[in-house]
């Protein structure tokens, strides 16, 4: 016995080691914690000025910077969360933000803006550039938006909203940590106390994914919480809704584009409407830009106003930003602040000299880089032209991925209408095809009112067709009017036979070594195209242009106008 007695000694020291080392271990796996969170490492911080964003309830890729003890976002991040009103003249160093009714302007680095002709000392720098990046102050930004947000320290960070609705809330039942990670040995990012309310984001088995009162986003354990509810969230309105000034006519319009490089009357006038029908609006290309200094030749004739007047059609005068010859730089002109008012106010004291009813902007291959500038022009005209009882409506291609950028959404809230150029599917220089799809069409009429309002939409359609040559894989084109398109297929003794894929009539013909293709406008192509416009419940119809039409066209005109 006594032999054994250090052998039962040796074992319950060894149970003893291994029942501690054991119980350590157990200990260490399943202990609390208390290492802190990096919190540069956390919110991505790269720089002592970085202010992280919180954005709802998700953090963004997005910073703001701080400057001077206040914080201020890049133009493209101020674009993307809060407007893309602001533009940023880099060429005269000016900010601007139109709203209803006036251009709120600022130069760059200064502390004050212009509003109504009043200048307004804001307390802080509005904005600055730096690295080739203009930056905004987010309390100037809060002027024209409707957002809140919420700044705190070690490190900064900032709480913003921009939308409300409900959200999932719970209070804190005793002390605790929020983690970085769901697990006990994750590093604590901030403590809460018995009492704090916590925004519930997401369970995890036993944890919760929670937001805190200073906009950490971590998981606690379940069992600290109580009380769970829904909360209303209240949304900010300090900024009042705007009311856009519309001079929509508030009818069904049937524009027509009347082409002329000179001076024409009413005699001119009469001849070229002889046979017309139903147009209540006609737009004479009257206006193009003559140099990069916002000039502009004119051939209007009041003359002609005063005829079409008579005969029961407003006078939309065309203004174009190219002609054959001239040659202008539309970035030039539009780029610079004080060529675009040179610009638009040479057309109203145009406009309001030969008393035409508004004003018809046909703006085309403007490059992508000034579609800021463009939708800018478009903005500042719309309020000229509305204090002067002018109606503005602008031309666009039927929209693509890389037509964009002319931003028809911010068109439909400025201009009285918005017209879609109709056709130039396939142009001088493209495969052969047709000028105008009725798929393509319709698709242009779909996408355009998803961004504008369906009342403000005016589509147009050509009166013209392509005949195209192909020759050893070289293919060309022709444009010829209805009348010369359907004398093609006399002279050539061809039969135009229906198109399922574009609802029109289609002829072919070979000779030599050249295929002849020619996808009809007449009036089949004419009676869907009306059909299709009825059918949209949109504004109306447009027609380029006058003197391409046959007579008959003008019958089914007249009768949708009708309906």
């Amino acid at each position: 016995m006594k032999k054994a007695i250090p052998v039962i000694i040796a074992i319950v020291l060894i149970c003893v080691v291994l029942g501690v080392s054991f119980g350590k271990t157990i200990l260490e796996r399943y202990s609390y914690g208390h290492e802190k969170a990096d919190l540069n490492a956390y919110f991505d911080i790269y720089s002592a000025s970085e202010v992280p964003v919180i954005l709802q309830d998700t953090r963004i890729e997005e910073k703001g910077s701080m400057k001077d003890g206040h914080v201020y976002f890049p133009l493209s991040t101020v674009k993307k969360l809060f407007t893309d009103r602001f533009y940023y003249d880099y060429n005269e160093n000016l900010l601007l933000y139109t709203n209803a009714v006036t251009t709120v302007r600022s130069e760059v680095g200064s502390s004050s803006y212009t509003q109504s002709g009043a200048n307004v000392d804001f307390g802080h720098v509005i904005s600055y550039e730096e690295g080739g990046s203009l930056f905004i102050s987010i309390d100037y930004i809060k002027k024209f938006v409707n957002f809140s947000y919420e700044l705190f320290e070690d490190p900064y960070h900032m709480q913003l909203y921009t939308e409300w609705g409900t959200k999932d809330v719970a209070a804190i039942k005793k002390p605790t940590a929020v983690r970085w990670r769901a697990g006990v040995k994750s590093e604590i990012l901030t403590e809460v106390e018995e009492g704090d309310i916590v925004e519930l984001l997401e369970p995890l088995d036993d944890w919760m994914k929670v937001k805190t009162k200073d906009g950490f986003i971590g998981y606690l354990e379940q069992k600290f919480l109580k009380d769970e509810t829904t909360e209303a969230e209240t949304p900010v309105t300090e900024v009042a809704p705007e009311n856009f000034k519309s001079l929509n006519l508030n009818k069904k319009i049937n524009l027509v584009w009347h082409n002329m490089e000179y001076v024409q009357g009413a005699s001119e006038l009469y001849a070229a409407c002889a046979k017309v029908k139903s147009v209540n609006v006609i737009s004479p290309t009257w206006f193009w830009l003559s140099d990069n200094e916002g000039n502009f030749d004119n051939v209007a004739s009041a003359e002609y106003v005063d005829a079409a007047h008579a005969m029961g059609m407003d006078v939309w005068g065309l203004v174009a930003n190219f002609h054959s010859y001239t040659d202008v730089n539309t970035e030039a002109v539009l780029t610079y602040t004080s060529k675009r008012e040179h610009l638009v106010s040479g057309l109203v004291e145009a406009a309001l000299q030969y008393k035409l009813d508004g004003i018809n902007v046909d703006f085309e291959s403007v490059p992508p880089s000034t579609g800021d500038a463009y939708i800018q022009f478009i903005r500042e005209l719309s309020l000229a032209c509305h204090e002067n009882n002018l109606v503005l409506s602008v031309d666009n291609y039927v929209p693509t991925e890389y037509t964009a950028f002319y931003n028809r959404k911010e068109q439909g809230i400025f201009a009285d209408y918005v017209i879609i150029m109709g056709y130039d599917e396939h142009y001088a220089g493209s495969d052969a095809g047709s000028v105008s799809s009725m798929p393509w069409m319709v698709k242009g009429i779909q996408d355009t009112v998803y961004v504008v309002p369906k009342e403000k939409v005016i589509n147009a359609i050509p009166f013209y067709t392509r005949v195209w040559k192909t020759t050893g894989g070289e293919v060309s084109s022709e444009a010829v009017t209805m009348a010369v398109a359907a004398d093609f297929l006399t002279r050539n003794n061809l039969t135009a036979k229906w198109d399922d894929a574009t609802n029109q009539n289609y002829a072919e013909m070979t000779s030599g070594s050249t295929l002849y293709q020619v996808w009809m406008e007449d009036m089949e192509s004419l009676k869907v195209r009306l059909n299709v416009i009825k059918e949209s419940g949109i504004a109306g119809v447009a027609e380029w242009k006058l003197g391409q039409e046959i007579p008959e066209a003008w019958d089914y005109i007249e009768a949708y106008m009708q309906y």
